[in-house]
């Protein structure tokens, strides 16, 4: 009898245990995913704070900017470094499938005669639903603008996506 009280006591305190295991674990997974959305969102609004800067190549002030200036300059304010060219910038990070873009994704394009050459880079927004997923990118002929990926011009020149965090 006291040994059958015993094994109940033990089966409650193991219970008890695993319950603050998994409450303690998914306090510090919500932690984690608060932090990168905050971060996210500072990179994000650093980004469109340049919206309308003029494009000058090599560029990272406000006074001009390139596509991979305005990448540098967003995610070092979010605490995130990356390399200055976006050549380079398509070689760190996570792999990402082109349907799978989610916000703080860094998109990659061949916008030269050389189709597999990396000479274009913008920043995922917002994903606003299945055909319609936004990128911040620093334009030869307007400017820092958002635009949504899904359009033949992009999709045609769309190379690769890379998650860095």
């Amino acid at each position: 009898m006291l040994q059958h009280k015993f094994r109940k006591i033990y089966s409650i305190q193991l219970i008890l245990l695993l319950l603050i295991v998994v409450f303690l674990g998914g306090c510090a997974t919500s932690k984690k995913a608060k932090l990168r959305e905050r971060r996210l969102d500072i990179i994000i609004q650093t980004a469109r704070s340049y919206t309308g800067t003029p494009y000058k190549w090599g560029g990272v002030s406000r006074s001009g900017m390139d596509c991979s200036g305005l990448l540098y300059v967003s995610f070092k304010a979010g605490d995130v470094n990356i390399p200055r060219v976006s050549k380079n910038q398509a070689k760190v990070g996570t792999k990402v499938r082109f349907g799978k873009l989610q916000k703080g994704d860094v998109v990659f394009f061949a916008m030269g005669k050389r189709r597999r050459e990396i000479t274009h880079a913008g920043l995922v927004t917002e994903v606003r639903g299945k055909n319609d997923v936004r990128f911040i990118h620093a334009s030869s002929s307007v400017g820092v603008v958002e635009a949504n990926i899904y359009t033949d011009y992009y999709t045609k020149k769309f190379r690769k996506a890379r998650r860095y965090f």
